[in-house]
């Protein structure tokens, strides 16, 4: 009796110092966390003389990135890369390479001049989608290579948001309306868009749509005519995409390199531009390769999903 006395006092003892252990390990990580959330690697300047960007997925003005996860492509920083690599003398020439459905207009609009005012010669690789806003940055460029089966295309503008009025009547709600201007609230989720609104949103988007045309056509030196026919959203597969003449050739990164080395006549060493990893994403990744995984619940989406009404390329 008084030996299992015994070891349940030593189990007890072993279960509080394990228990602690764990809270301390928590508290590190956490706090490790929010200071790396602040502290970042030092940038050292990649060596090489092809810069390597990656544009993937959508294209902003501002990334979407958190402490845990990775966000969009920040076009802020893209232009940077593209402006470093640019006045690198070291550097011959820039890859980008596109993995993106597109984005928003500004933010696109962006990168595009700035792969277009480089000095280097430029080549867009489409690996697996370089549609709508992503295509407009691939078609500044001065090569465009597309896999055969990658998504390209997709010229166009969309706006759409959820409208809850029918749900608001449902549960006997209602949405006041004080606005300082009859348009103030157009796109707002909680009413239905009247004609003359619906009319101005339409407006806009052929605004956009108008210069996006114009914009890919003298890119790709084609008539805006041209562009226009194929302007209704579509997207085409890599190899349709070369007989409409949105791409140039087609192939991937080995094939982009080659064109790339015999047009500068180099051999062609790759240094790749991205942001520092921070001390947050180091730890991350260690403890993810020890079994650790974090993810985003389905209610923090719900939660974070924006309802109003945005415009996208």
């Amino acid at each position: 009796m008084k030996q299992d006395q015994t070891q349940t006092a030593t189990g007890g003892r072993w279960a509080a110092v394990v228990a602690v252990l764990i809270i301390l390990a928590i508290i590190s990580f956490i706090s490790a966390l929010i200071i790396g959330a602040f502290i970042a690697t030092s940038e050292v300047e990649a060596a090489g003389n092809v810069a390597h960007i990656k544009i993937t997925g959508a294209i902003m003005a501002e990334s979407a990135g958190g402490l845990m996860r990775e966000g969009g492509a920040d076009s802020e920083e893209i232009v940077k890369f593209i402006k470093k690599a640019d006045a690198n003398p070291e550097v011959k020439a820039i890859l980008l390479e596109i993995n993106s459905p597109g984005g928003t207009p500004v933010a696109s609009y962006e990168i595009a001049e700035a792969v277009r005012k480089a000095n280097k010669t430029t080549v867009a690789w489409v690996r697996e989608a370089g549609a709508s806003g992503a295509y407009w940055v691939a078609s500044s460029a001065d090569r465009i290579f597309a896999n055969p089966m990658s998504i390209v295309g997709s010229v166009g503008v969309t706006a759409s948001y959820l409208e809850f009025e029918g749900t608001l009547q449902r549960y006997n709600a209602s949405y006041r309306r004080l606005v300082s201007g009859k348009y103030k609230d157009i796109g707002t989720p909680f009413k239905e868009m009247t004609p003359d609104e619906e009319e101005l949103m339409e407006s806009v988007l052929a605004d956009i749509k108008d210069q996006f045309i114009s914009e890919v056509a003298a890119n790709r030196k084609l008539s805006e005519d041209t562009i226009a026919e194929i302007s209704d959203g579509r997207f085409y597969t890599g190899k349709q995409a070369l007989k409409l003449g949105l791409v140039d050739e087609l192939g991937g990164k080995e094939e982009a390199v080659k064109w790339i080395e015999k047009k500068e006549n180099i051999t062609a060493e790759l240094a790749e531009y991205k942001r520092p990893k921070t001390l947050a994403q180091m730890l991350t990744e260690v403890f993810s390769e020890h079994g650790f995984m974090m993810g985003e619940g389905i209610g923090e989406s719900m939660l974070s999903a924006k309802t109003g009404a945005q415009i996208s390329t």
